[in-house]
């Protein structure tokens, strides 16, 4: 897993350094960077929005069914995938799209815990070399960033040059202008908050996070009320305890993680604001109707009429068979008042000869 994820910090790594090429600022170019990003997942997260907007239309319509066959849970399916095939609903699109962009999450966070891998692009063997000797060193690499040696490489680079022997000229050029620009906004994004001083204001990192991801949590949950109606448990987890995480964890990384994260929710508000109001589910239900009724109305052109005599011939039995019920029922009707009056008669009779008998 650690691979796979990997291999996308390395490719999102490329877009990161040429980025910081550019602004000669780390911060900046993980601005554009998570913008970028964010603009490549869309058509996922959008996909995802068409396909849940989809069977939400449908949910009447499934709870007919289960009324119908709630007892028959074979019929029910197979009745359920006739109405998915007949609206052109895929059911399983919404879950594979939500989980498509998680491997570009994960590699994103790569190619931030990991720069002289995934940034700056050093020799794999260069960089075992160089965090293998630094992990040995002590106080020399702050202890409480645990996997993050890379970063710490990069932050007391100018310290440790003299003893990284295995780095080529090349490569420590390339880490010496990457350090420059980890200064944004007076804050080092090469620190860790919980053990840099207060006054360093790096704590505004956690703050910043857990601010961001609960607005982010909040507005989520207040622009989608139905879909949210139905998971109050899950959406309560996700509005406290992950902006309470997040910050924890912007506490005790790097201050460039947690930034990134930061950076993140908030683009991540702005992007459900557009979403909600561009793709919103009640327009993309109507979008599906109309888009579904245009497609049977081609259905219907493309079919040919029946030869005028053919129709002929055909009315001409419908209207056979018609006339044939109708004069097979008048019959029924004529035969039941037949033996309705013999009934009748016979009764009659019968009360007359009695009549008789009694006179005489």
């Amino acid at each position: 897993m650690f691979q796979i994820f990997n291999f996308f910090g390395g490719i999102l790594g490329y877009l990161l350094w040429f980025l910081y090429h550019i602004f000669r600022n780390y911060g900046v170019a993980i601005i554009f960077f998570t913008l970028i990003t964010r603009a490549l997942m869309f058509p996922f997260n959008l996909k995802s929005q068409k396909s849940m907007a989809a069977q939400s239309r449908l949910s009447g319509k499934q709870a007919e069914l289960q009324k119908i066959y709630g007892n028959d849970r074979q019929k029910y399916n197979e009745e359920l995938a006739k109405l998915y095939q007949k609206e052109g609903v895929n059911p399983g699109g919404g879950c594979l799209m939500m989980f498509l962009p998680f491997p570009i999450m994960f590699g994103i966070y790569y190619s931030v815990i990991f720069p002289l891998t995934n940034t700056v692009h050093i020799a794999a063997e260069r960089i075992t070399q160089a965090t293998d000797f630094v992990s040995r060193l002590p106080g020399m690499v702050n202890s409480a960033a645990g996997g993050y040696v890379e970063m710490q490489i990069v932050q007391n680079f100018a310290q440790l040059k003299p003893y990284l022997t295995m780095f080529t000229p090349e490569d420590a050029e390339k880490i010496e202008f990457f350090q420059r620009g980890f200064h944004f906004l007076g804050l080092d994004l090469l620190a860790t908050p919980n053990v840099s001083p207060f006054l360093s204001m790096m704590w505004l990192i956690p703050v910043l996070a857990l601010l961001s991801y609960w607005a982010q949590s909040f507005i989520m949950n207040k622009l989608n009320p139905v879909q949210n109606g139905n998971n109050q448990g899950c959406m309560k987890v996700m509005q406290y305890g992950m902006p309470l995480l997040s910050a924890y964890w912007a506490f005790i990384m790097p201050g460039a993680v947690g930034f990134y994260w930061t950076v993140s929710a908030i683009v991540g508000i702005g992007q459900s604001v557009l979403q909600a109001k561009m793709f919103s589910p009640q327009k993309l239900a109507a979008q599906a109707d109309g888009s579904r009724y245009a497609t049977l109305l081609l259905q219907d052109e493309k079919i040919t009429p029946l030869p005028v005599e053919m129709q002929k011939q055909i009315a001409d039995r419908i209207e056979a068979k018609n006339e044939a019920r109708k004069n097979r029922e008048a019959g029924q009707k004529q035969s039941a008042k037949k033996t309705a009056a013999k009934k009748s008669g016979g009764k009659n009779k019968g009360s007359a000869s009695d009549y008789m008998g009694a006179g005489k």
